[in-house]
């Protein structure tokens, strides 16, 4: 289930085909989910984001933001520096961002095989102990490479799957959320997809189209998750990744990164103290970027790469592409997610489709009322 099947709609743009980041042409997504019941409960897992094929050989642009930084997001301050994306990107538990970079590192190696070069792969977090053994540590490497073997374009699972698994989205169940928008230019369509790992946010302040869907759907209606742990509401983080085929330079994917953050604060996030809000926004639109090593004399082999850059009149469209995408991806995560019972007999519960509908329909009677 999907936020569209419930009849929200959010924005004004188009989506693309399959409103997921794969309509970025060339993007895949894989994902494996670990989820055992136990003793111990397991609800976790690893999400890959391959921005194309060949990404272990041939970077391409990318910029960041931080919304707040109680959370982790590696390699960031190589792309930063570099502008360059060198690797695929991958999303799990907390206490995983370990053994997943490392996974990674092994993945470009196979890819390229072994030589003076280094890899600084990127993995995001979002904190999945208030329902799953965290301190277990059940992401292994072989996960991690069954993500990336797995990864294909099209439609993308969504809710209690891959990193998403164990995560709370306002208090409801969270998880893997996607949506994509497009737009038609003198050049050509240009497409900006999201993917959120959404684990972040408070009930009250939870927002749909405005309304605000939280106060509506109240604790009296859907109970919120009964830890024992004194948490601050709001505890938790979202993960946000943007891909674009636009031709952006550095720059111009740090912005779109920022506007990522709009898209949160619309839905109700507000970089809550203990929130991890971080979002990468990567562009496939110039290729040809040579891969890190020593293998040539780069004065000699390719002194000048030659490079396309979206106009600055039209990057306020692709801030309104990534916004839009942003707010329904963060939705979908919740409306796809299921109510899930973990570690301790925590339940958190997943948003009720029904009352979600009747609290977007009661602006509208209102209205008429009025």
């Amino acid at each position: 289930m999907r936020a569209r099947e419930l009849d929200i709609t959010i924005g004004r743009h188009p989506t693309g085909p399959d409103n997921a980041i794969t309509d970025v042409p060339g993007v895949r997504v894989g994902h494996v989910t670990l989820d055992e019941t136990g003793p111990p409960a397991v609800h976790t897992g690893v999400t890959v984001v391959i921005p194309h094929p060949d990404i272990w050989n041939e970077p391409v642009f990318a910029g960041a933001h931080r919304l707040n930084g109680s959370g982790e997001l590696t390699g960031l301050e190589w792309i930063r520096e570099s502008g360059e994306l060198t690797t695929a990107i991958a999303l799990t538990n907390t206490h995983s961002v370990g053994v997943v970079r490392d996974a990674l590192v092994d993945a470009q190696v196979r890819a390229r095989g072994d030589g003076e070069y280094w890899s600084l792969p990127v993995v995001g977090e979002t904190y999945d102990g208030v329902l799953s053994d965290i301190n277990g540590h059940h992401i292994r490497a072989h996960h991690v490479h069954e993500a990336l073997a797995s990864a294909t374009e099209g439609p993308v699972a969504e809710g209690n799957v891959g990193g998403g698994t164990g995560m709370i989205c306002h208090e409801f169940k969270g998880g893997i959320g996607t949506s994509s928008r497009v737009t038609d230019t003198a050049v050509g369509q240009y497409t900006v997809g999201v993917l959120v790992q959404a684990n972040h946010g408070r009930r009250e302040l939870l927002r749909v189209n405005g309304v605000p869907v939280g106060d509506l759907i109240g604790p009296d209606r859907v109970p919120l998750p009964e830890t024992q742990a004194r948490y601050e509401p709001g505890s938790g983080s979202i993960i946000v990744v943007i891909a674009t085929n636009a031709p952006l330079l550095p720059h111009q994917c740090t912005r779109l990164a920022q506007r990522a953050a709009v898209g949160v604060a619309r839905v109700g996030g507000a970089g809550e103290q203990y929130s991890g809000d971080l979002m990468l926004a990567f562009a496939t639109g110039n290729r040809g970027i040579p891969p890190y090593g020593w293998d040539e004399d780069p004065h000699t082999s390719q002194p000048e790469i030659p490079l396309k850059m979206v106009a600055p009149q039209l990057m306020t469209r692709l801030f309104d592409l990534t916004i839009e995408a942003t707010e329904e991806a963060i939705v979908n995560a919740m409306v796809a997610a299921e109510t899930l019972t973990g570690r301790n007999d925590i339940t958190a519960h997943a948003i009720d489709h029904h009352l979600l509908r009747q609290a977007l329909a009661r602006p509208a009677r209102h209205q008429e009322e009025r």
